[in-house]
Formats: structure tokens, C-alpha cells, sequence
């Protein structure tokens, strides 16, 4: 538990400087290691189903991705939805040609279609959502949303831990994840919602703080003086908690079919990289559609 405590004391400022004061192409090479990291760990864990992954190459068209992205905001500040949809939807569709092309040259013919489907999957379930964080920070008001998202996802974690822990009974899912309890599940939506409605409540004076303080740019923020309409938020809100909820079950449903307790070890008291971000990774496409799909009414 200390070191868990520890661990997220260095981390937490560290990100939120990030995420709210970087420079978005610093945002997006930070970000591009994190996926690095996160698809090394998927990757091994694919081993333990008998599957060699394609390491190298799912390295480079991830680093690739992201190194655009960067050069992209480094010479374009603000970079549109449609540009990076056609981005990431290339980079998508010319994955499976890629990784497959690649493993014909494999001994074992066998063996090509599951590297390269490791490859496909840990690019699409790690890289794609990283990369979606990346330009919603760059979209009207980024940097509160995903503050927001951040707030709400480590509030919905802690709630879960410690409600399942203290008082839950009945179990969500004994087979996946054997300490999951609805109890938890139930203590985490409702953490998030009171975060969330909170954030948007206040999102004025919070935002206008921030400014004060130089840890965000104006456009980074809601300084709209109408109250925001809560209805949509507590909704969007549900949705994120859920989303975070699915991410984090998938990922116990993979450690548990390779029969391991932690992704990795990176970060003590809470394993690797993929143990830390799970439900960021299901949490992410959400919110940044749902912010893509402000900007463009």
C-alpha cells in the first residue's frame, strides 16, 4: 500500500503538469513512450498464449505514429479532427497489411497470423487511444477535458478499491477478476459522478485558477459564463465510468488467460504501465468523441 501511495504522489503532478501546461508535442512524445512501454508489456503477455510477437516492428509503426503527431503539433499548433482522423484511420486500415506482410517471412507459417494479429490488437487497444488523448488536448478546451477525464477515472479507481475492499459481497465478474465487486462498481460510478458534476460546476472558477496560476492557456479552459447543463455531463459521466470499469475487467481477462498477476513492474504497488492505464484506454475514444462532436456543431 505505501509504495502504491508513493508511486502516485511522484506521478499525479507530474502528469497534470503534463496535461495541462506542456507543449502538445511534448505531450504527444510522452505519450508515444507510454504506448511503447504499454504494447512491450501486452506483448509479452501474449507469449504466455503461445503466440511470438512481431516486437520490432509493432515498435517502429507505434514510435512512427507518434513522432507525427508531435511534428505535426510542433508546426501546427491546433491540428483539425478531420486531419487526424485521416491520420490514425491510415495508420489503422494499414496496419494488418503491414504486420502481416512482415510475417511471411516467418519460418513457421502457422505462427504468421497470430503475431501479426498481436501486433494489430496492441497497436489499435493501446496506440489509438493514447493518440486520441493527444489531440484532445488540442481541441477547445483539451486541457480541462481531460483533467476531467483523469479526475474522473482515478476517483471512479480509488472509490472501487476501497468500497470493494471494505464492504463488498457480492462479485462482478469471480472468474476475471475474483476482488471486483458490484459494491465497488456501484461506489466508483457514483465517486465519478460527484467528481465530474463538481468539475463542470465549478468550471469556471477552476478554470480561471488555473489561468492565474499559468497552467493553462485561455483556450485551454470553460470560461463560459452560462452554468453548463448538468444533465448531458452526469450522463457523459456514466458513460466514461463504465467505459473505465470495461477497460480495466479486459485487461484482468487478458492476465488471467496468460496467468499473471501484474502486466509488469514498472511502477511499484501497481505493476506496469497497462495495469495503470486500462481504463484510460476504453475511457479515451469516448470522451474524444464526445469533445470532436462539440467542435464540429
Amino acid at each position: 500500500m505505501l509504495k502504491r501511495i508513493a508511486t502516485a504522489v511522484v506521478l499525479i503532478p507530474i502528469v497534470l503538469a503534463l496535461v495541462l501546461r506542456a507543449p502538445v508535442w511534448a505531450l504527444a512524445l510522452v505519450a508515444g513512450i507510454v504506448a511503447l512501454l504499454t504494447i512491450h508489456e501486452f506483448l509479452k503477455l501474449t507469449e504466455f498464449y503461445g503466440v511470438q510477437p512481431m516486437l520490432l516492428p509493432t515498435y517502429l509503426f507505434t514510435g512512427i505514429l507518434f513522432l507525427a503527431l508531435a511534428f505535426s503539433a510542433s508546426e501546427t499548433p491546433l491540428v483539425s479532427t478531420g486531419n487526424f482522423l485521416v491520420t490514425v484511420g491510415f495508420a489503422a486500415a494499414l496496419a494488418p497489411f503491414l504486420f502481416l506482410t512482415r510475417a511471411m517471412r516467418g519460418e513457421d507459417l502457422r505462427a504468421a497470423y497470430p503475431a501479426a494479429a498481436a501486433s494489430v490488437f496492441a497497436f489499435t487497444y493501446t496506440a489509438l487511444p493514447l493518440a486520441m488523448l493527444v489531440q484532445l488536448r488540442q481541441l477547445a478546451a483539451g486541457a480541462f477535458y481531460l483533467l476531467y477525464l483523469l479526475l474522473v477515472v482515478w476517483a471512479g479507481d480509488i472509490f472501487a478499491y476501497f468500497v470493494g475492499k471494505s464492504i463488498g459481497r457480492h462479485l462482478m465478474s469471480p472468474r476475471i477478476s475474483p476482488k471486483k465487486t458490484w459494491e465497488g462498481a456501484v461506489a466508483s460510478v457514483t465517486a465519478s459522478v460527484g467528481v465530474g458534476y463538481l468539475l463542470f460546476h465549478y468550471a469556471l472558477p477552476i478554470s480561471s485558477t488555473l489561468l492565474r496560476w499559468h497552467l493553462i492557456e485561455r483556450r485551454d479552459g470553460l470560461f463560459g459564463l452560462e452554468q453548463p447543463a448538468m444533465g448531458p455531463v452526469v450522463l457523459l459521466t456514466i458513460v466514461l465510468n463504465i467505459a473505465a470499469q470495461l477497460g480495466d475487467l479486459v485487461e484482468s481477462l487478458i492476465k488471467r488467460g496468460a496467468g499473471v498477476k501484474d502486466s509488469g513492474a514498472l511502477l511499484p504497488g501497481h505493476g506496469g504501465m497497462l495495469d495503470r492505464i486500462d481504463a484510460l484506454l476504453f475511457a479515451a475514444p469516448v470522451l474524444w468523441y464526445y469533445a470532436a462532436w462539440r467542435v464540429m456543431q
